[in-house]
């Protein structure tokens, strides 16, 4: 595995992308508005300008994964990555809504191939142990960042240039990286032809029901009985279960082989995901959003800004104190304590009140949970990347990220369900949304008894 230098150059490609990547699935949200504006979206369309994003990229994170390890890293990360950037292009110049809606569908599904390669390219140049530990860590903290600071640089951008600038930015970035990586990522082995053949059939299935389950959860505010909801949600879990039988009884070359559920490191730590999910991967940002805005009245920029204290303690506890602490406790016991640690700062969440103001009511709640979730990040991620051969390393990084996304989009559904937020004329419950998510991050410390015990060091 390489290291040093070349790692280097590796991980900050690796980065570069991922932070592209979950950048922009809410960079354009506070530039709905002048979209609107602009091209005469109606209010029912103008929703698809971010879902039409988190449709494709959740669809096809699986598929992305595989296509990794059959056609080669960095084939793969090249083809990700000039999608996104070229699909970019086309929804920063869009003239009408049809163009930007595919645009950004579009760059879903570049995504989705690029975000599984930047990790899997990660786990393959770092050999286990402190160095891929630190490693892991940084692209860890550049996620976290991105997702941060989407709404802070999306307010930005919109403010002072325009909402186009949202997409467009990703273009320059796009292209030093496409030349960067042309020259420092090396050529993958090439699989034997046998092994090479895509399970299409699995493909189709995995991608079709993720895609269906997506669908359904952006229109859990209709209500969980509506039909466009529960139609899509039972043909998306059909359309799993099916895929489930596929890949365990007929397929040769499975998308997600099964082996990877017989290692207890990614069995248990895509659970602990899930749950860890379902808190931060969206429904933190959604609630907190809806409090600096419609309780404290902050503008857009504002708002971003207000994020600050949570990325930076997310960072600071994730890439500078867990990797030395890997060292001296197991991942698992950095896991349960960062999950309990959260919980307990949802719980001083909760009793945030219209009278609570920023100080009281957002920093103090965001120093002890975000320090919590930086606690148990890296070793989450390495744990659910742990002991996986070269050749399974996408599918491993795939199924990683479509937890991660299944997690989020039905946490924040069922926390919209519980909290009265799907009702436009009743008040938000923050008091229970948030403590339904100390509930949930103490089931994953509970959960996360079952992974095994290890340090960075042990074979």
């Amino acid at each position: 595995m390489r290291q040093g230098r070349t790692g280097g150059a590796v991980l900050a490609l690796a980065c570069a992308a991922q932070l592209m990547v979950v950048l922009d699935v809410s960079v354009i949200n506070v530039a709905l508005p002048s979209i609107q504006a602009e091209l005469g979206f109606t209010p029912e369309s103008l929703q698809w300008v971010a879902n039409g994003y988190l449709l494709t990229f959740g669809g096809f994170l699986l598929l992305g994964g595989r296509l990794a390890d059959l056609h080669g890293r960095r084939r793969i990360f090249l083809a990700g990555l000039a999608a996104f950037s070229a699909a970019s292009l086309v929804g920063g110049l869009a003239t009408g809504p049809a163009a930007l809606i595919a645009a950004r569908a579009a760059q879903g599904l570049g995504a989705a191939v690029l975000a599984p390669a930047t990790l899997s390219m990660v786990t393959t140049t770092f050999a286990e142990g402190p160095h891929r530990t630190r490693a892991l860590a940084t692209w860890t903290a550049v996620s976290v960042a991105g997702g941060a600071a989407g709404n802070l640089v999306g307010g930005a951008l919109t403010e002072f240039l325009s909402w186009r600038a949202t997409l467009l930015i990703n273009v320059p970035i796009g292209a030093l990286a496409l030349i960067s990586a042309a020259r420092v990522l090396a050529a993958d082995r090439p699989l034997a032809a046998r092994e090479t053949r895509l399970d299409l059939p699995g493909s189709i299935l995995a991608t079709a029901g993720l895609t269906c389950l997506t669908y359904g959860v952006t229109n859990v505010p209709l209500g969980w009985t509506a039909p466009q909801t529960l139609v899509p949600l039972a043909t998306g879990v059909a359309a799993l279960v099916l895929f489930t039988v596929v890949e365990s009884r007929f397929a040769a070359s499975p998308l997600v082989p099964p082996q990877l559920f017989r290692n207890r490191s990614i069995a248990a730590g895509n659970a602990v995901m899930l749950l860890v999910g379902a808190c931060f991967q969206a429904p933190m940002w959604y609630f907190l959003t809806l409090y600096m805005q419609d309780v404290l009245h902050y503008t857009a920029l504002q708002t971003g800004l207000g994020f600050l204290p949570h990325t930076l303690v997310t960072i600071a506890a994730g890439r500078l104190l867990t990797p030395w602490l890997m060292r001296h406790a197991s991942g698992r016991t950095l896991i349960v304590a960062g999950a309990l640690i959260a919980a307990a700062g949802f719980v001083w969440q909760s009793r945030i009140d219209a009278d609570s103001g920023y100080l009281a009511g957002i920093l103090g709640p965001a120093i002890v949970f975000s320090f919590g979730g930086g606690l148990l990040n890296t070793p989450l991620t390495t744990t659910v990347t742990a002991g996986t051969a070269a050749t399974e390393a996408g599918a491993a990084a795939g199924l990683m990220n479509t937890t991660k996304q299944i997690g989020g989009a039905f946490g924040l559904a069922a926390l919209i369900s519980i909290s009265g937020t799907q009702d436009p004329q009743a008040p938000v419950d923050y008091a229970t949304a948030f403590l339904a998510s100390a509930g949930i991050l103490v089931a994953a410390g509970v959960a996360a008894a079952a992974l095994p015990a290890r340090r960075d060091g042990d074979r």
